[in-house]
Formats: structure tokens, sequence, C-alpha cells
């Protein structure tokens, strides 16, 4: 069965934007990492927050009740799946990528969501024409249909960014390719799809560059008539600043590449650093599993700790 899921959630969540926003609310394209936690890291009073960013501030919550030897047991496992090369280590590397994987666990739970609907035929991969005819069935059945969607181009759209997500170029999506498909600001290779995509959004003129009228544009709704907001003046001289380095009056590809995929301070890494550095007994730069169970109230909680909450259900990730 032919379904038509794209433009009927695009067409919703239009409607929600606009029921909603108002016109002197801003918008704002830039994505920025969340923080590991919402508790304060002070390590002198609790763990809590080194608990949050080492499995996710929900899954932490998920084994308050273990016992330290369940609590230990529990994370032995988890070691073995963050020591990606098998060698025996953990390194600050793999325990960041862990940390970021644990953080972005509501992304992939989305993946899991939709998996189903687009792997028709059950294989465990989705190909560019399952997704192309989930999505734009409808379309395709009539071509000539006009319902104020320009489908032949989001097609087109969405096909350019299924290929760079596609990195052995098959047509053919694993999990973690369809993943960056659908959160390319997530994946360092995708990058450029996410800038070219916004900067065709707002380059009205089609010059192939963001002017100061098209970036107030995007941001803010002028159709009523009234004062600007402080924040829309704010923003010019913000353009003028720091958006427009190069000072020609835009933005090129490389300055709309700073402004809406900025270089955060990677709170990923500084925690990796800092749980290597409080359990690296040896200063070898790299912990052993054992090295890891002997600080397990540092990464975990248990019914014995003070420090707040424990262990991911190791079998999520």
């Amino acid at each position: 069965m032919k379904m038509e899921i794209r433009p009927l959630l695009m067409c919703f969540a239009l409607c929600v934007v606009y029921a909603t926003s108002k016109p002197t609310e801003k918008k704002d394209r830039a994505h920025h990492d969340a923080p590991l936690s919402s508790k304060e890291h002070d390590d002198g009073t609790n763990f809590d927050y080194d608990h949050d960013a080492f499995l996710g501030e929900n899954e932490a919550k998920t084994f308050d009740d273990l016992t330290p030897e369940e609590s230990k047991n529990r994370l032995g496992k988890i070691v073995d799946k963050i020591d990606a090369d098998e060698d025996g280590f953990v390194t600050e590397a793999e325990l960041k990528a862990w940390i970021k994987k644990a953080q972005k666990k509501y992304i992939y739970d989305n993946v899991e969501r939709q998996w189903k609907d687009f792997d028709m035929n059950n294989d465990g991969m989705i190909s560019w024409d399952e997704y192309k005819n989930v999505t734009y069935g409808t379309y395709l059945d009539d071509p000539e249909s006009d319902d104020g969607y320009n489908y032949k181009q989001m097609m087109a759209r969405d096909e350019r960014r299924f290929k760079m997500a596609d990195g052995n170029g098959d047509h053919i999506a694993d999990k973690e390719e369809f993943t960056a498909f659908l959160h390319p600001e997530e994946y360092e290779h995708m990058k450029d799809i996410v800038v070219l995509e916004t900067m065709e959004d707002i380059d009205k003129n089609g010059d192939g560059f963001i002017d100061l009228k098209e970036y107030i544009g995007d941001m803010y709704n002028h159709e009523d008539e009234m004062d600007e907001p402080e924040w829309v003046a704010t923003e010019r001289e913000q353009f003028s600043e720091f958006r427009d380095k190069n000072k020609d009056g835009k933005m090129d590809k490389d300055e709309t590449m700073d402004w809406i995929l900025p270089a955060d301070y990677d709170h990923a890494e500084a925690e990796a650093k800092h749980l290597v550095y409080e359990s690296d007994t040896n200063k070898d730069g790299k912990l052993t599993k054992e090295e890891i169970l002997n600080k397990y109230d540092l990464f975990v909680g248990s019914q014995a700790t003070d420090f707040g909450e424990a262990l991911v259900r190791h079998d999520e990730f």
C-alpha cells in the first residue's frame, strides 16, 4: 500500500507553526548541542551530572534500586560495548563516542519508530525506491495533481540528501545511513547538505548568497504592520558585525555554516576527559574495565550511594 507521509507531516507542521507562532517571535536556525545534564556538575556533592552524561538523563533514572553488584555487572557489559576496537581498553575517543550516542538516544528512537513505515520488504534496509514510493506514492500515481506542493522539487531534494547519506553509493540505506538522512545536522559528512538546504530556503533571489533582507525575512514575519521588535535590530547588527565576516553584504556557504552549525564547546569531549582523568589509576591515558569498575559510582549509581541514579538498560544500546 502506498502512503503519502512526508507532505502530510509537513503540512501539519506548517499548520502548527503558523497557528501558534506570532510575528514577533524569532525563528532560530542555528543547531546547538544541548547540555549533557540539567544538573550542576559538582563531584564534591554528588555524581548525578556524570551519571546523566554517561547514560542519558532519562535512562539514568531507571536503575535507582540496583545493588552495587548489579550495578557493576551492568556497567561491565556497557564497558564491553564502549570498547569499539575490542582491545581491552576504553579511550577518550571511545568514551566520547559513547556519551554522544547516549545523549542522542532520542534520535535513534525516532528512527526506530519510522523504520517499519519505510522498510516495505522487511529486509533490514531502506532503498531510495522504498522511501520514494512511501513518501511520494500519491504524487507518483498522479504527477499532474496540484495541491500547492512542488512534489517534484521536494523529491529531488530528498534524493540528493539520501545519496549524501548513502556512504557506499548503493542507493540503499542501513540504519546509520538512514539516521544521517533524517538527522543530517548530527553528522559531520552531512553538514554541507544542511547548509545547502538552508541557503536554498532563505536565498529568495537565487544568487547563491544570503543578504541582510533575506536573513531578516527568514526570521521575522513582516505581514502584520507593527513596530519591529527589538531583537530584529539586534539581528541586523549580528549580521553586519558577526555573520558577514568578509563584509561584502551577504553570507556565503562558509559564513552560513558558521551561523547554523557553530563550533560549540564540546560537552561530550570534556566529560570523557573528566571520566578518564578521575578513573585512570596508572595514568596511561586509557581505562581498563577494572579501573572503570573500581570507580563505578562515578559512572553509575546504586542503592549504596547517595549519588543519584544508575544504569541504562544495556540491551537498549
